[in-house]
């Protein structure tokens, strides 16, 4: 599938700010999954660039500002071509070793609620006992914007029983932790069928099956990953694969504003010959 990616994101401030520090986790690498035909990263202001590669693999760029900014907007441009895994992930591009996926993080944390909710898998072989864990969380926490914001723990989550797609993959991390299976944060998008423009980008976690490797679970809409999928980056949580991270200095109150078409080419391409 050739899906056709317009991502901005705009900062404004109600002051000019006089530094901007941003790190930028929106590039996609090439696997046997997914090949990136073209991409870009650019900004509307005089701002530095440059491009490195974190632990996890995920390609990052660290962005500054030099000038006072009363505005700022990154955009993203590109196109890659999927192919359906089914959700098994290619293992071309590891940097690491699945324990490293072991590790608590304070989102992430494990607690008696956690404890008791994985306790009723553990019993099931290892494939099957993610997907009962992903159809169980996708059962009992309902897709709501604006219940939760990017602080709230796991287990918090489980517990008010609602939240995004980040809130579900924090759920089925820390339970497949629990397990002592490895997991991780993936950030990327989906290409909905729908093609309608999206308020953010997506994401859903992996976890490491014996005899398969990483496998991808999308709790919020309770499947694995298919060709509508572009994975960008992971970690061991959304701090770690968030697609805008950053600081300024100055600048007083601030607001953001995103706007991003995640859409199949093909399809789009022939709409508009038809």
């Amino acid at each position: 599938m050739r899906i056709r990616i317009d991502y901005s994101t705009t900062y404004a401030y109600d002051r000019a700010a006089r530094f901007i520090i941003q790190t930028l986790r929106l590039t996609p690498r090439s696997s046997e999954a997914q090949q990136v035909r073209h991409w870009a990263v650019e900004t509307d202001v005089d701002a530095r660039l440059r491009r490195t590669e974190d632990a996890f693999g995920n390609v990052v760029h660290a962005l500054y500002t030099e000038q006072p900014t009363q505005s700022l907007t990154v955009r993203v441009t590109g196109e890659v071509v999927t192919a359906n895994t089914a959700g098994v992930i290619p293992p071309d591009q590891e940097t690491l070793s699945p324990l490293v996926f072991l590790r608590d993080t304070s989102l992430t944390k494990r607690d008696k609620l956690i404890s008791v909710f994985a306790s009723e898998f553990v019993a099931h072989p290892p494939l099957d006992r993610m997907h009962r864990l992903m159809a169980a969380i996708h059962g009992s926490v309902a897709f709501e914007v604006g219940v939760t914001t990017p602080t709230n723990t796991a287990s918090e989550v489980l517990a008010l029983g609602r939240g995004v797609c980040q809130d579900h993959a924090h759920v089925f991390i820390a339970c497949a932790r629990q397990m002592g299976v490895p997991a991780r944060y993936v950030s990327g998008h989906l290409a909905r069928r729908d093609g309608e423009d999206q308020e953010a980008a997506h994401a859903w976690a992996e976890a490491w099956v014996e005899g398969l490797g990483w496998v991808g679970f999308d709790v919020a809409n309770g499947i694995c990953p298919t060709e509508r999928y572009v994975r960008v980056a992971t970690g061991l949580d959304y701090l770690g694969a968030a697609p805008v991270r950053g600081a300024s200095y100055g600048g007083g109150g601030e607001r953001l504003a995103v706007r991003l078409s995640v859409r199949d080419a093909d399809m789009q391409q022939s709409q508009q010959q038809a």
